[in-house]
């Protein structure tokens, strides 16, 4: 018996592919594109104006087919954050609207861009680099309690961010706080008939990176988060990143110079880490987190807090539960709103929509910059802001 199979001309292909209607996914032209809000890695981020029926919004525009391995990884990623942000709902978590499409036509040569819309915030963490934002110890206080809650939640659903870091911070003119980016994210499972768990050590940003994925370890869970969390913490006043290796083992170095030396006595089981017989790592170095945030941080529970956060071994570094419990939010000041001192800022301080500056504006900034540095105390045996 024979079967007869029917073959489609080009153009009767192209006619399928350009009538064909994704379920569940419209197109992006109901939307009104006001502009490009920046680049980032995995997504061309685009800010949506004011309508009737649709807020302002955030999407993120993954390129279609036209590079393989490109689009490969873009789609990845797009899959990749629509399982977790599909599931999570929660105040401190960025809220997925729908995902939308171009149409695919013969000017795109048949080849939809996916986006990804999100409400809009107004503001991200990246703020901490303009010196002309405050903060008192009752806002970063509030800062923390609210991105502690959205670890919270999401390591309560078995999610794991992996991208912790200050631009992935996201805060809405009312002063509410969204953990955001979750191209990196991933569900984890709790090891089952004792055998180990494999997730790659590729993630996380180098300056946030926690030293248990330095060293090469596969077999990890929410402590990685919360290591971003104190790294995060600790930039409420230092108001740069903590530690800023140029390679993983200039940041191995920064971490035990501020942390102390990886040794067995501090954390066991650490020379069974695949890298680390393999990295010079620096021994000798004590622990001087305390000491080397108390000049910046004036607040003893704070600095307590941060020293928990911001411990070696991942099986002691504290929870966010834990953290959330912790006498830092219970004691005087107490968390207060954001929304009175965002009051104050009204151009956006959102990394991606800072317009480009001009040259003259350039050069300002960058003496600007310099002069700070120079103001700042220095100290022979460690790099001004970088611990």
């Amino acid at each position: 018996m024979s079967t007869s199979s029917t073959v489609l001309s080009m153009a009767e292909k192209q006619k399928y592919i350009e009538d064909y209607d994704f379920p569940y996914c419209d197109e992006s032209s109901k939307y009104e594109k006001v502009a490009k809000i920046g680049q980032v890695s995995r997504g061309k981020p685009i800010r949506n104006g004011d309508d009737v029926e649709f807020p302002r919004m955030f999407c993120f525009a993954f390129p279609r087919a036209g590079s393989g391995l490109s689009f490969v990884f873009s789609l990845g990623c797009l899959v990749r954050q629509l399982r977790p942000l599909t599931l999570l709902k929660h105040e401190n978590v960025v809220n997925l609207i729908e995902i939308c499409r171009t149409k695919a036509t013969a000017n795109n040569r048949y080849r939809s861009t996916f986006y990804l819309v999100f409400d809009f915030c107004e503001h991200d963490l990246g703020l901490l680099s303009n010196m002309n934002v405050k903060f008192s110890l009752g806002e970063i206080k509030k800062v923390m309690q609210q991105l502690l809650n959205g670890l919270y939640y999401i390591h309560s659903n078995k999610i794991l961010h992996r991208d912790m870091k200050a631009a992935n911070v996201l805060i809405t003119k009312n002063g509410v706080l969204k953990l955001a980016d979750f191209g990196l994210a991933r569900a984890f499972s709790i090891n089952k008939n004792g055998q180990a768990n494999r997730y790659t050590n590729r993630v996380v940003t180098l300056w946030y990176r926690p030293p248990e994925l330095l060293l090469g370890d596969r077999n990890y869970g929410p402590p990685v988060d919360m290591w971003g969390a104190g790294c995060i913490m600790a930039e409420m006043w230092t108001r740069s990143p903590i530690m800023q290796g140029a390679t993983e083992q200039q940041q191995l170095i920064f971490i035990s110079q501020l942390c102390g030396s990886f040794t067995t006595e501090v954390w066991p089981g650490v020379d069974n880490l695949e890298l680390y017989q393999k990295m010079e790592l620096p021994m000798g170095h004590k622990r001087k987190v305390r000491d080397r945030l108390r000049p910046y941080v004036k607040d003893p529970n704070g600095v307590d807090l941060l020293d928990k956060l911001l411990i070696l071994d991942p099986k002691e570094r504290i929870d966010a539960d834990s953290a959330l419990n912790h006498d830092f939010f219970w004691t005087d000041p107490m968390p207060s709103d954001l929304s009175k001192m965002l009051s104050q800022h009204t151009q956006s301080m959102f990394e991606y929509l800072t317009p480009p500056r001009r040259a003259c504006q350039m050069r300002q900034y960058q003496q600007q910059m310099v002069n700070t540095m120079q103001q700042r105390p220095q100290d022979n045996s460690y790099q001004d802001r970088v611990y």
